[in-house]
């Protein structure tokens, strides 16, 4: 019985992890200080971390996710 109630918890667990939610993408300057921040569409949080660091590399900006 305990290990059927320790599945259903990681299942849920699991489920509301991968939930589509609206995330902030916070980008700093080159001191470290905020810049400019967007706000995405509902995506999971891989995706969202995607489109919000893509451009890191070829900007004078350093975005993350919050």
């Amino acid at each position: 019985m305990k290990k059927i109630t320790l599945l259903t918890a990681v299942i849920i667990s699991a489920s509301l992890a991968s939930c589509k939610k609206n995330w902030v993408c916070q980008c700093s300057d080159s001191n470290g200080e905020l810049a400019f921040e967007a706000r995405s569409q509902k995506m999971k949080k891989n995706d969202a971390k995607t489109w919000c660091t893509k451009g890191n590399d070829e900007s004078d900006y350093t975005c993350e996710l919050k």
